[in-house]
């Protein structure tokens, strides 16, 4: 597996350069229309490299608190959600990792599930209340997973830094076009001597059409960088698991929700679990995604022989009827024969979807620091944290609780 590892990270290092090259040049066209001189090239130039070292450093160091803020994500522990945190520290101890991963939820009822960091020693898995509320044990013990080999195999980074860049290509592009439009195509290029006048006309155009192409062609290369890493961490997830069919009946319940997340935006959707914008009913299935089809990964699942490596790229390559292979070989032979294991259940017994909605509306109660009032007669009463009256009647029996 390390070779697929260092493959992956090596056309990362590739497509993070290009996105950087795409913003450098940005700078150097912009410098030229709006100094109207090729030195005005330069100093763009220079600004877009100073922009990129920055956005960099920012992705770097505070990349995973940039993104779980634009989630607005909770950070728990392990007395907020006792199951939500023994599966994630069951899938540490599984795929290998060196570091407990913090752990987020996000109140969004949509159900998906991302993970961030700047390395596995500093990493987090964001879930949102939707998913576990829908979700039973192994079906959100196959998500985990996944998030877990994205982890594992230094994919976060990578999501954290290219969203920046991505950010920062999109805003550059949308205020200087902005400024172009509204702020006229310069009056003193028109009045500017003629014999400038050709060349500053073809800086206009290729300003215009690089503003428009800039933000397509990065996402176009953001979206390779997911695809083939989705189907890796699928592969991850059946065997720390040892058993496909949790991750693949999670993805359908994922898929078939009509619910959409609230916070994602075409920077950070291709660090969620599935395409977080997708038209209802459905994963949306087309060139543009950021994610391979879900019903071809969902498939795959459920055609392994096995949880190992060796399974999953046999129902790899049956299901997309391709010679090429996903995993490399001594990686697949390392991994050796993984049996498939049986379903769990929900301990200390199995948990419906009603009581794991409850569970759920618990947690963000107390994340949301709600004060709880236990009644005599055993109903709990939910207060604000700016409730200030000195006392509250029970909607049950009409008793009065002094607070």
């Amino acid at each position: 597996m390390w070779q697929q590892i260092k493959s992956n990270r090596t056309r990362s290092a590739v497509l993070t350069i290009v996105l950087g090259a795409l913003l450098l040049l940005l700078g150097y066209v912009l410098g030229v229309y709006f100094l109207e001189s090729y030195e005005g090239g330069i100093i763009g130039l220079i600004f877009a490299l100073v922009l990129w070292i920055i956005m960099s450093l920012v992705a770097y160091f505070q990349g995973d608190n940039i993104l779980l803020s634009m989630s607005q994500a909770k950070k728990i522990t392990h007395d907020d959600h006792p199951r939500l945190y023994n599966i994630v520290e069951e899938m540490k101890i599984s795929s290998g990792l060196e570091a407990m991963p913090n752990i987020y939820i996000m109140d969004d009822p949509a159900m998906n599930a991302f993970a961030t960091g700047r390395d596995p020693k500093k990493a987090t898995v964001a879930v949102t209340s939707g998913l576990l509320q829908k979700l039973n044990r192994d079906e959100l013990q196959g998500v985990i997973a996944h998030e877990m080999s994205h982890i594992k195999n230094k994919d976060v980074l990578l999501m954290a830094m290219c969203s920046v860049l991505l950010g920062t290509i999109v805003i550059i592009a949308w205020q200087a076009s902005r400024f172009m439009l509204f702020g006229g195509m310069g009056g003193s290029r028109r009045s500017s001597s003629g014999g400038g006048g050709a060349g500053q006309i073809i800086i206009i155009i290729v300003a215009v059409i690089l503003m428009i192409l800039a933000p397509i062609m990065a996402q176009l290369i953001y979206f390779a960088i997911s695809r083939k890493r989705e189907y890796l961490a699928d592969a991850s997830s059946a065997l720390y698991t040892r058993y496909p069919e949790g991750l693949a009946s999670g993805l359908e319940k994922i898929s078939s929700s009509t619910e959409q997340l609230r916070t994602a935006n075409q920077a950070t959707a291709p660090m969620y679990i599935i395409n977080p914008f997708r038209k209802q009913g459905r994963a949306a299935e087309n060139l543009t995604s950021t994610h391979p089809p879900i019903s071809e990964r969902i498939r795959i699942l459920r055609a392994m022989a096995g949880a190992s490596f060796a399974d999953y790229e046999s129902a790899y390559s049956q299901v997309l009827h391709t010679n090429k292979t996903l995993i490399p070989a001594d990686a697949v032979a390392a991994a050796g024969s993984v049996a498939v294991r049986a379903p769990k259940h929900e301990p200390p017994e199995k948990l419906d979807e009603f009581q794991r909605a409850r569970e759920t509306s618990n947690v963000l109660w107390n994340l949301h620091n709600y004060n709880i009032v236990t009644c005599d007669c055993g109903t709990r009463l939910r207060l604000p944290p700016n409730f200030r009256a000195s006392a509250v009647k029970c909607p049950h029996c009409g008793r009065i609780n002094s607070l």
